[in-house]
């Protein structure tokens, strides 16, 4: 039996093969029309962290809940450097909100209730952090 770790590329080659073959096939929808390459590529880099952070948050709802090291291999793919060096939660998806271009909201302060648009990709884990550092008759006034 192959070992599948000698086969599998590294999370930079496979997030490259992967945008690459998603800006080709949107590049192919609209006829391969001049000058639109640049926003093909970051169209496609977009729907890879938004497919990888669904697929992270799939995986630990089902494992039942977040892990540093699931976070660390998240952000890790993402790009963020030294990943494996931060250990808690919050700030890794803080890291990854940065390196994803968002706004890093994801925040440790239990008196900063999350405010953000229903898109945000980490509105449920911030909900689930927010009723830990807060008492539940609190919660809401």
């Amino acid at each position: 039996m192959e070992n599948r770790s000698n086969v599998r590329p590294s999370d930079c080659a496979f997030r490259f093969q992967w945008v690459s073959k998603a800006a080709y096939y949107k590049a192919e929808s609209r006829g391969f029309m001049p000058g639109l390459e640049l926003e093909d590529w970051f169209f496609a880099e977009n729907e890879f962290v938004v497919m990888q952070i669904m697929r992270y948050q799939v995986i630990s709802s089902e494992d039942g809940g977040m892990s540093i090291r699931g976070l660390q291999r998240l952000a890790k793919s993402l790009g963020v450097e030294n990943a494996e060096a931060i250990t808690l939660i919050a700030n890794l998806i803080q890291a990854i909100q940065k390196v994803t271009h968002n706004d890093p909201c994801f925040s440790s302060d239990p008196e900063n209730h999350c405010n953000t648009s229903e898109h945000c990709l980490w509105k449920s884990e911030c909900k689930k952090m927010i009723a830990k550092w807060l008492p539940s008759n609190n919660l809401y006034s």
